[in-house]
């Protein structure tokens, strides 16, 4: 098989893992070395399905020893088997860069014979870029469950984020469709990357700067719609996840049927607006100060046709309207329409005078939605209203074309 025929296989079997960021890592450019990485992000380009990429996304073999019943990769899958070299990785990885066709590189793997051997291929390939090529560009790697605490750290050495996925919200669901998973060598492996970042951080009176481990921090991935769960058990927890492991991300995937025997066989496609709802979900819970449990409330799942803030809102509808005037920052971050500069234009604003409701828009409301939430020394919008029927009628469409999936090339 040749090189072309391997990258075709592997980088198709990739595409359901989108556990992978742009960057969070800060690192120049050296002399006689090649790329460089910046922490504000690097360049993107989009694929067919409408995911935004920017990195090579390959695995470095499909081969799997594991019977997983939602990966089209499994044991049992009748796919084409291919696999890498490391120096073949790491020589396709700098030809696309130097090409300027990517910023950096995503590598996972199918777990090939065992666990500890597959990241030993893993960690080789990142030496080889670091060391070999000089390369210092963003890389980011999957740990493979299982493997040993010494090849977990090694790899955070080399590279810039590390994910492992903890793929369902509960043990359970784990246990039914990944049998060869085991969740406590998942959970291990996150540890062992946070205590170690914790080990290294800078010392107070500390002269040499700590070893660079995992820069960008490390992410996992949860299928949404596979198993039992519903959006609160995700929720919850990637809350969890991110409060005992601090996790830079969770990444939320929906499931896709690719195969047609098995636990998961008669399972249908989960629509991707439900995926994009719980990222609503999750951003309300990193930057807004949301808990899991009052997003969703009494319903076990999301509202496909407002977002989650707005469904919130409506379900306390008794808080509103604010006054603009006196509400608390914590509370004006609750207003559908309103992000955070939103609200601390809102707050640096009234320093200096009252703010007017007509005035609301030039700090970035999107008045479309707040109107229904806000108010300025009393006065209210026209046309607000005590219904909160009403307002949802009016934010999510009265037909059911207002929660119509678009296509990537759909004009909205």
């Amino acid at each position: 098989m040749n090189l072309e025929e391997k990258l075709r296989i592997l980088t198709d079997a990739a595409k359901y893992d989108v556990s992978c960021a742009s960057s969070g890592s800060a690192r120049g450019g050296v002399k006689g070395g090649i790329g460089s990485c910046a922490a504000s992000g690097i360049c993107h380009t989009w694929t067919a399905d409408g995911r935004c990429v920017s990195l090579l996304k390959l695995l470095y073999t499909n081969a799997c020893c594991y019977d997983c019943a939602y990966c089209v990769n499994r044991r049992s899958s009748d796919v084409p088997r291919a696999s890498f070299s490391p120096d073949e990785l790491a020589r396709l990885t700098i030809e696309f860069y130097r090409r300027n066709l990517i910023e950096g590189l995503f590598l996972s793997s199918a777990v090939a014979v065992s666990a500890d051997r597959t990241m030993e291929r893993l960690i080789r390939v990142a030496e080889i870029l670091r060391f070999r090529e000089r390369f210092n560009g963003y890389i980011h790697m999957k740990i493979i469950p299982g493997a040993s605490t010494e090849l977990v750290e090694r790899l955070g050495f080399l590279v810039d984020r590390v994910s492992v996925n903890v793929e369902f919200p509960n043990d359970r669901e784990l246990m039914l469709y990944a049998p060869d998973k085991q969740a406590q060598s998942i959970i291990r492996s996150m540890l062992s990357v946070r205590d170690r970042k914790l080990e290294l951080l800078p010392s107070v009176y500390g002269r040499a700067p700590a070893p660079r481990f995992v820069p960008a921090g490390q992410s996992t991935q949860m299928i949404v719609g596979a198993g039992d769960s519903d959006d609160r058990d995700i929720l919850a927890r990637a809350e969890t996840l991110y409060r005992q492991m601090q996790l830079k991300r969770v990444y939320y995937s929906a499931y896709v049927p690719v195969n047609h025997k098995g636990a998961l066989g008669d399972s249908f496609k989960v629509p991707l607006l439900r995926e994009h709802r719980v990222y609503q979900a999750d951003w309300l819970m990193r930057f807004y100060g949301f808990s899991a449990g009052e997003i969703l409330g009494a319903r076990p799942l999301l509202d496909l046709r407002v977002d989650p803030k707005t469904a919130w809102a409506l379900d306390n509808y008794h808080l509103f309207p604010l006054d603009v005037n006196t509400a608390p920052l914590e509370m004006l971050l609750r207003v559908p329409g309103v992000g955070p500069k939103t609200a601390r234009r809102i707050l640096a604003g009234r320093r200096l005078a009252y703010l007017s409701y007509d005035t609301l828009k030039k700090t970035g409301a999107v008045m479309t939605r707040a109107r229904y939430f806000l108010s300025a020394r009393g006065r209210s919008p026209y046309g607000w209203t005590e219904d909160p029927g009403k307002v949802y009628r009016a934010l999510a469409g009265d037909d059911a074309s207002g929660c119509r999936q678009l296509s990537f090339l759909e004009a909205v």
